[in-house]
């Protein structure tokens, strides 16, 4: 059967995360997305695991859990958190976040025990260890083998594997002798598959995709997702697929162009300036409006480590397929500040109510019968983000990126373009990815 996975999500006691991000508004819009698997996130928060405990019951031989009396809600869930390691290396600190998946409550009691010896679990639900990477995958690994780890965001500026301020240019660098542990990394909204395979030290891990969403609503949940064909829907056939980079049963993951993520190129948000890599070298990384360091972009930093060109396709990976959020998407056609407008609601629920969900709608309708429900530059816009035939202006320092539409994409119902085409040329169209 097939798997539409979002492993990385969080809940409300995590900072900066809706405060009505429970766990039933995350089943409800995991449906409305397309996803028949989420994370919990956060298991590792004392309150939020208490919560867990009293709305999802597991499903039998499954190591998976459903909402206890809700035989409506077919979604199902994984015991899933994140973690912040800080520690030294070399005389260098260093932020490290982690993935964390669990099959059962009885691990996770055990896991939250050895974990709370190195912080305060309560302060946050992606709480803040003072250990090592290894360590935290030493502790991990000790209370269960089915447990996994793996680095979030990879390539995010701060707080990742990769990260330009505190990160590594190497895996065993950060996992040193608990590398064997590690089996997959997680690319982050900022890049994508094509990116990683670029450097031939990655072709060891499977590649995965999530939202790392702080709330529900579809822009922001299944965002990123990963697609399994499997023969057992268990959290330990997941787990295998994993571990055996198995392309078979990992069929391919869902991303947003990389371009569309908030780090993606270097800049300096509040200079309102932002640089293709080649471009920031030319500057040598220095603001020429501040002059203070600009933040590295995730594209600049692949740059920097990657023994393989552009281009460069790992034999036998899962495939990927570049989309954006709907929400996002129909935002733009008509010229709406806000995903979250009535206008935006109004259309993404009559696409919806024909088509079942999000991904049916972004991946499966044809251009026909997308017309017959909406405007036909709203039904365009949608095949043409699915054929990869639109650009989105990178994000950079914070920013998210923006699609960017030609004139047939545009409603009758939208005065004006909703971006400036004058920053759109200051931002190379030659460099968009």
């Amino acid at each position: 059967m097939r798997v539409i996975a979002d492993l990385h999500i969080h809940g409300r006691y995590s900072r900066a995360t809706s405060s009505q991000m429970n766990l039933l508004e995350i089943a409800r819009y995991s449906k409305i997305k397309g996803l028949n698997l989420v994370g919990t996130g956060d298991f590792t928060q004392p309150e939020w695991l208490k919560e867990i405990k009293q709305t999802l019951a597991p499903v039998a031989d499954t190591s998976l859990f459903r909402v206890i009396d809700k035989p409506d809600i077919q979604t199902r869930f994984m015991l899933t958190t994140e973690v912040c390691t800080i520690f030294d290396y070399k005389g260098s600190s260093k932020k490290i976040h982690h993935v964390i998946l669990a099959p059962s409550f009885e691990v996770v009691e055990q896991l939250n025990e050895r974990l709370s010896r190195f912080g305060n679990l309560s302060s946050d639900g992606r709480p803040i260890l003072n250990m090592s990477a290894p360590q935290l995958v030493e502790e991990v690994m000790a209370v269960s083998n089915w447990n996994m780890v793996f680095p979030a965001h990879a390539w995010t500026p701060w707080f990742s594997l990769f990260g330009a301020f505190s990160g590594f240019d190497r895996v065993d660098d950060c996992y040193q002798d608990m590398s064997k542990h590690i089996f997959a990394l997680e690319t982050g909204l900022s890049s994508d598959p094509a990116m990683n395979w670029r450097l031939s030290s990655l072709d060891r891990f499977t590649l995965l995709s999530n939202s790392d969403c702080h709330s529900f609503w579809p822009w922001r949940i299944g965002r990123e997702a990963n697609v399994f064909e499997l023969t057992q829907f268990t959290y330990n056939q997941i787990i295998d697929t994993i571990k055996t980079h198995d392309s078979t049963r990992l069929k391919y993951t869902i991303e947003t162009d990389p371009a569309y993520g908030k780090y993606h190129w270097t800049g300096h948000r509040n200079c309102k300036v932002s640089y293709s890599p080649a471009e920031a070298i030319k500057f040598a990384n220095i603001c020429p409006v501040c002059r203070k360091r600009l933040t590295m972009g995730v594209e600049q930093r692949v740059e920097e480590l990657a023994d393989r060109s552009v281009g460069f396709k790992r034999e036998g990976a899962p495939a990927f397929m570049r989309l954006l959020p709907l929400s996002e998407i129909i935002s733009t056609v008509y010229d709406v500040d806000s995903p979250s407008a009535q206008t935006v609601w109004n259309k993404y629920y009559a696409l919806i109510d024909t088509f079942g969900d999000e991904y049916s709608v972004l991946i499966d309708a044809p251009m026909e019968a997308l017309a017959a429900v909406v405007d036909v530059a709203l039904a365009e816009t949608i095949v043409k983000v699915r054929e990869g035939a639109l650009q989105v202006a990178p994000g950079y320092d914070g920013v998210y990126g923006q699609l960017v539409l030609d004139s047939s994409c545009v409603s009758n119902n939208a005065k004006k373009s909703k971006y400036d085409v004058k920053r759109v040329h200051q931002l190379n169209m030659s460099d968009f990815c």
